[in-house]
């Protein structure tokens, strides 16, 4: 049947949003479905790369109708496809916009999730600051200490540990976050890192407060450590080692 030949509706589809002396304005609503169609269809034969092309132009298409929600959905399925070619760049590159289109929509948490899966660990990181940025002022002290306790487990899964310090030290300035119990776990985390103990952070991945965080947070706490300790640990010893007095000779 004609109509289902996905190379024929993507034919079709590119015809509606080309202007021409006889087409004055682009049928978006049309050609968004037929790109859908034309997308499910290479999906089903396996021809990734086609699929892939259909989804990126049916998330344009969605885009330009003002629907950002599922403009971000057709974008996750093309860096998805963009994965199975190990087109790496592409797949960085489409789940960030996904994400910025999730963040159209007023949603920071799929926005971290797309970023997360794309592998930037950073900007998934800063996104999740300024969630709890976000909850601070609408005083959702709990999502605010969830973001928090969340941007570190994303550095500490990035095996960043620096950022992942520093970035519990600027949220240790805010008083809810220290004296809270996801603020106790992110101390607890970064010193079992300074004590190059695997057990401890396998322990503290395991437990209640991480349970109570958002799933994609909880798989990459359940995976740490992402690399090397023990060097953290002698990095630690060295800088709490006290400088050799020359003149004290006792």
């Amino acid at each position: 049947m004609a109509s289902s030949d996905p190379n024929k509706l993507m034919a079709k589809a590119d015809k509606l949003t080309k202007l021409s002396l006889t087409r004055w304005s682009a049928d978006w609503k049309s050609a968004t479905q037929l790109y859908e169609q034309a997308a499910i269809g290479y999906r089903v034969a396996k021809n990734h790369e086609k699929a892939k092309i259909a989804f990126e132009k049916a998330s344009k298409g969605q885009e330009m109708l003002s629907s950002p929600w599922d403009a971000a959905k057709h974008m996750e399925s093309a860096a998805a496809l963009a994965k199975e070619l190990g087109n790496w760049t592409e797949v960085a590159d489409f789940y960030k916009r996904a994400s910025e289109l999730y963040m159209v929509c007023g949603r920071p948490q799929p926005a971290s999730d797309a970023l997360a899966k794309g592998a930037r660990y950073t900007d998934a990181a800063t996104f999740l600051l300024r969630w709890g940025l976000a909850a601070d002022k609408c005083s959702a002290t709990n999502s605010q200490c969830k973001a928090y306790l969340s941007a570190i487990i994303v550095y500490l899964y990035a095996h960043d540990f620096k950022q992942a310090e520093k970035c519990y030290n600027d949220c240790s300035q805010i008083d809810v976050f220290l004296r809270n119990d996801h603020g106790r776990c992110a101390s607890k985390l970064l010193s079992a890192y300074s004590e190059g103990d695997i057990e401890e952070i396998k322990r503290l991945g395991q437990s209640s407060i991480i349970s109570n965080l958002d799933h994609v947070i909880i798989r990459l706490a359940r995976k740490l450590p992402t690399g090397e300790v023990s060097a953290l640990k002698t990095e630690a010893a060295e800088e709490h080692e006290e400088p050799l007095d020359e003149n004290d000779l006792t």
